[in-house]
């Protein structure tokens, strides 16, 4: 959402933070506090139904042409050109990346790494751990841990070496628990 100059939200400082999945970085912007009366959910930018089908359009390969996307839509090139940089300026396209299969990859061993920490310096902590070999994705999430970290690594001994000897190291990491995944199945992943 493009919010006119002089919001609130335009005066609050940013900081970028970069982190690791699927081979691929990503970045998410952290937002410091919005002043006080200011709505603090996340919300979700304004897409009407040709956005939403021209993101299920590169959801499913993002190779496609602006050509092919305009033909499959129905709309001009240049509409779907103001569109993808609409889309793009408002963090809703974040980059493009192949979809690469771990095992076929030599990364056979999956777990997922619970971990609780100093929850005071939870950024600083967040910063070590996405230096950590392996490590595809990493949440701040809610309940009985702090942290939820998605581990793909060549086999057992890695990921056990990862686990003990990189992620413990970390100052503010409390405890873990290690999650081993048997099988993956993919969600749909479709926008409605």
């Amino acid at each position: 959402m493009v919010r006119p100059a002089g919001h609130p939200y335009q005066q609050v400082r940013q900081r970028r933070y970069s982190w690791h999945f699927q081979g691929a970085s990503v970045d998410h912007l952290s937002i410091d506090m919005p002043p006080v009366g200011e709505p603090t959910g996340r919300s979700a930018a304004a897409l009407d139904d040709v956005d939403r089908a021209l993101l299920r359009q590169l959801a499913a390969d993002g190779r496609l042409s602006m050509r092919t996307l305009a033909e499959r839509l129905r709309i001009s090139r240049s509409s779907v050109y103001a569109r993808i940089e609409r889309l793009t300026a408002e963090h809703v396209i974040t980059g493009y990346a192949a979809r690469i299969d771990p095992i076929r990859a030599g990364l056979g061993t999956t777990a997922y790494v619970l971990v609780n920490i100093d929850q005071t310096g939870w950024r600083s902590i967040s910063e070590r751990l996405r230096e950590v070999p392996y490590v595809q994705h990493i949440a701040l999430v809610g309940g009985d841990v702090d942290m939820m970290m998605l581990v793909r690594t060549p086999d057992n001994a890695t990921l056990r070496d990862v686990v003990l000897a990189r992620v413990h190291t970390v100052a503010g990491v409390r405890s873990t628990r290690t999650w081993l995944v048997f099988d993956e199945v993919a969600g749909r992943q479709q926008l409605r």
